[in-house]
């Protein structure tokens, strides 16, 4: 395939639709319940609802939505953090557009910035680099998340910034890790996943080899994924397969972008810079050991939680906020409590109604639509 309409094609997704329908009515699990297969990323996550994916599959077939949406986890302590930071006179405050929404314990950096607070959006941490070096008078703090998908470009611009003597640039570094937040559902109580939709930017960075211990140690078969319906359709097939079977592998489906060693030149800034923090709080999971990364030793200087002094604060969640059961795959988005109600992408009170890669957010935008098969 070639072009992205070649992913998108009626014809063959009601092929493949048939042979999910198929398997799963040759697949007999050991309780009376659907096939949950978890999709790990946001981006899976968006496109399911998108496409009205979810709603093509058989009955006996349902996805459950997974933590893997980074400005979805962000814990309001991380949150009030960044707002501390801001309010310093002297402090440019920048980041991606949707953390910029992400409410805190009494406020987002949205907020702030309305009251007139130095906030900037920025599409990458070079370009907050830049405006480091156009203000030299100003601290300049990025504030940098997100799986390794985006920890690549964030060591590099701390690497340039080290190589150019830019003293006046900082990283609050709130990155996260794929493999141990996929351990931590695997080890939940009652946990019920019959298969993972492995996260495929992130698998371009890091390979699929670390994903190895999910079929070894715990059974279970994992496939890497692209983004567009056939991708995903594809790989649930590819899932089914192996249940039908009784098989657990680490398969690969989205191989025009993914290699099982990952990407070497990706991988080499980030052990550069970071290394592993002993614990991180997770919005929804409570502390995940060591899933988060912090600059190392070397960098520390262009560290914003040295320069300000953090602290680490634990912040709960509103009581009516469920956000942590949808991350669970407990509650489906439309069970919450305040769902449309009280909580929407306008008035987000939780994380996963603020990011379109949310599971609350793509359910509130895309619902009930389906926009790419008619299978009537």
């Amino acid at each position: 395939m070639k072009y992205v309409d070649e992913f998108r094609d009626p014809s063959q997704a009601k092929k493949i639709l048939k042979e999910i329908d198929i398997l799963c009515s040759q697949i007999k699990l050991t309780e009376d319940r659907p096939i949950q297969i978890m999709e790990v990323c946001g981006g899976h996550t968006h496109s399911i609802f998108r496409y009205g994916l979810n709603q093509l599959l058989p009955e006996k077939l349902e996805f459950v939505h997974g933590p893997g949406c980074p400005v979805c986890v962000l814990p309001r302590s991380v949150v009030d953090n960044c707002i501390r930071i801001a309010k310093h006179d002297d402090v440019i405050f920048t980041t991606f557009g949707d953390a910029m929404r992400v409410p805190g314990s009494k406020q987002s950096l949205l907020d702030l910035k309305a009251e007139g607070a130095d906030i900037r959006m920025v599409y990458s941490p070079l370009d907050a680099l830049t405006i480091a070096q156009e203000n030299p008078d100003k601290r300049v703090v990025f504030f940098g998340l997100g799986f390794e998908t985006t920890m690549p470009s964030t060591a590099l611009s701390i690497m340039q910034a080290k190589k150019q003597g830019i003293n006046n640039f900082y990283l609050f570094c709130n990155h996260i890790t794929i493999i141990p937040t996929i351990k931590a559902v695997l080890d939940s109580p009652g946990m019920r996943i019959d298969g993972f939709l492995g996260p495929g930017h992130v698998s371009l960075i890091i390979g699929t080899n670390p994903y190895d211990f999910i079929a070894d140690d715990y059974h279970k078969p994992l496939v890497a994924a692209g983004f567009e319906p056939l991708d995903i359709l594809q790989s649930v097939w590819m899932i089914l397969k192996q249940l039908k079977n009784g098989e657990a592998k680490i398969e690969n489906q989205y191989q025009r972008l993914v290699h099982k060693d990952g990407n070497a030149s990706a991988l080499a800034p980030i052990q550069e810079v970071f290394e592993l923090r002993d614990f991180f709080e997770w919005r929804g999971l409570g502390s995940i050991n060591h899933s988060g990364i912090k600059i190392n030793d070397n960098y520390a200087d262009f560290d914003a939680e040295v320069e300000f002094k953090l602290k680490e604060v634990t912040v709960t969640d509103p009581d009516i906020c469920q956000c942590g059961e949808v991350l669970k795959g407990i509650l489906k988005p439309w069970e919450c409590k305040v769902f449309g109600k009280e909580c929407t992408p306008e008035t987000p009170l939780g994380a996963l109604m603020v990011s379109t890669e949310g599971a609350c957010s793509a359910q509130y935008s895309y619902g009930q639509n389906i926009d790419l098969i008619n299978t009537k």
